[in-house]
């Protein structure tokens, strides 16, 4: 069938969120709330395997615990009104533009509208976060649909944000591309029946992602930064992927 949509993963997507931007904010929530607690880029991997920020969190207390004794009537109100500031923090590092956008995917996702395609964006990251990302940073860009934080009850790598976004805009896998980053995301993807592209990153380019159809460092930019390939047979390829090419190959 005929490509209609590409659905985007945010975080380590659009913009290499993970490292700089969710892990900073995070540690500068817990200072502001009187935490010793730090985490480091490696840990910062390890949770990353959780899927959700608030779940990091939780995940955290359980297996390693907070500075301070937290019970766990406590531990529930606390990480949501920490989760609250740490959004917060990290939307005025996007908005201050301290975290850019990643090779390529500006001129991709123009790429896809004048191809006439749908863009979805797909991602765990709260709600907030997403719209300082789609309505500020790519305010040129026509999204038909942003699902985003917890629009669904189960994160990635379970595939139900991909399959709500499937049935709202109206769409059969095979209709539909993915740009995914992560082990978690492409399993949800592929969960839903979806062809995927997995862009890596500092966080994931030593994750297993080898069930992605292709697999590449970045999209690419031409003047900026070129795309190396990982696993993929692109017509063409010159360091730049592009829309139609992905199009061919999984329409």
């Amino acid at each position: 069938m005929t490509i209609k949509a590409v659905f985007f993963d945010q975080d380590g997507v659009i913009i290499d969120t993970e490292r700089d931007g969710h892990r900073v904010s995070f540690n500068m929530t817990f200072k502001e709330f009187g935490f010793t607690d730090e985490w480091d880029v490696e840990y910062y991997h390890e949770l990353l395997q959780v899927g959700g920020g608030k779940e990091r969190m939780k995940h955290h207390w359980k297996t390693k615990g907070f500075s301070k004794q937290l019970s766990e009537e406590e531990i529930d109100s606390l990480v949501k009104e920490m989760h609250k500031r740490k959004t917060t923090l990290f939307v005025e590092l996007i908005e201050t533009g301290k975290l850019p956008l990643r090779p390529g995917i500006h001129r991709f996702m123009k790429e896809a509208l004048e191809a006439g395609l749908k863009i979805a964006v797909c991602t765990t990251s709260n709600e907030q976060a997403a719209k300082a990302i789609t309505e500020k940073v790519l305010s040129d860009i026509k999204f038909e649909l942003v699902l985003a934080g917890d629009v669904v009850s189960k994160k990635k790598p379970d595939p139900e944000i991909y399959n709500l976004a499937l049935s709202k805009l109206g769409l059969q896998p095979d209709e539909v591309f993915v740009v995914e980053d992560s082990k978690n995301g492409l399993a949800a993807a592929k969960a839903a029946g979806l062809k995927t592209i997995v862009t890596t990153n500092h966080y994931t380019e030593k994750e297993d992602v080898s069930a992605g159809d292709v697999i590449v460092s970045c999209l690419g930019d031409a003047d900026v930064e070129k795309a190396e390939m990982r696993k993929g047979e692109i017509k063409d390829f010159d360091g730049v992927v592009h829309v139609k090419q992905l199009t061919g190959l999984f329409g």
